[in-house]
């Protein structure tokens, strides 16, 4: 199965809190090498065309594209304020983004997510690349609920990994290729498992 390339440029996910002042200035915009090697671009950095809400018409309130960024302003939740990418499914694929969340912040980044009525948010069939102040959230947080970790599955290698502070970017990469999975940070791997083995079955259980 072939494997996708996806990019989403200059994204901020800050759900729960206001955005942050500092911007990006860089064009969305694919080089013609990376259009050569077979990336999609997700976001064309000024709308939110292909863009809605997860089990949803239309995009959530508080989403927008503003200063080169998709973005919340912090009105979402977990029960519909998700968005999802309409135009296209992926099944194995390469996705890079960069992203930085404000103080105090929690989100997440949610892959392979199915949507249904028997369905009521994304986070009931989909893995999450956990993004959230690891510094400065207000309540303890355990390292699987630290950033970068496949959330309460699989946590972050912390020998590796290299966080920024929060209102700074970093980028993410995540792979998906027939089951074999890896979170990337800024330029490091921190993550490495195989999805759908008995080992996963047991973490998906919960820590």
């Amino acid at each position: 199965m072939i494997m996708r390339k996806i990019v989403v440029t200059m994204v901020t996910f800050l759900l729960f809190f206001h955005s942050c002042s500092n911007t990006r200035t860089i064009d969305n915009t694919l080089s013609k090498q990376e259009v050569k090697e077979g990336w999609l671009l997700l976001f064309d950095g000024t709308t939110t065309l292909g863009w809605r809400g997860y089990n949803q018409e239309n995009l959530p309130q508080g989403w927008m594209a503003k200063d080169a960024t998709l973005m919340s302003s912090g009105q979402g939740g977990d029960i519909g304020g998700d968005i999802i990418f309409e135009k296209e499914e992926f099944c194995n694929f390469e996705m890079k983004l960069d992203w930085k969340i404000s103080a105090g912040g929690n989100s997440g980044i949610l892959y392979n997510a199915a949507e249904g009525e028997k369905y009521h948010a994304a986070y009931e069939t989909a893995p999450e690349y956990q993004l959230i102040d690891d510094i400065g959230f207000p309540q303890k947080l355990e390292e699987w609920q630290q950033t970068g970790a496949d959330y309460a599955m699989y946590t972050a290698d912390s020998t590796k990994k290299i966080l920024k502070s929060a209102g700074e970017w970093n980028t993410a990469r995540i792979v998906f290729d027939n089951g074999h999975v890896e979170h990337w940070l800024n330029g490091k791997k921190i993550v490495e498992f195989e999805a759908w083995t008995a080992d996963w079955n047991a973490a998906k259980m919960g820590p």
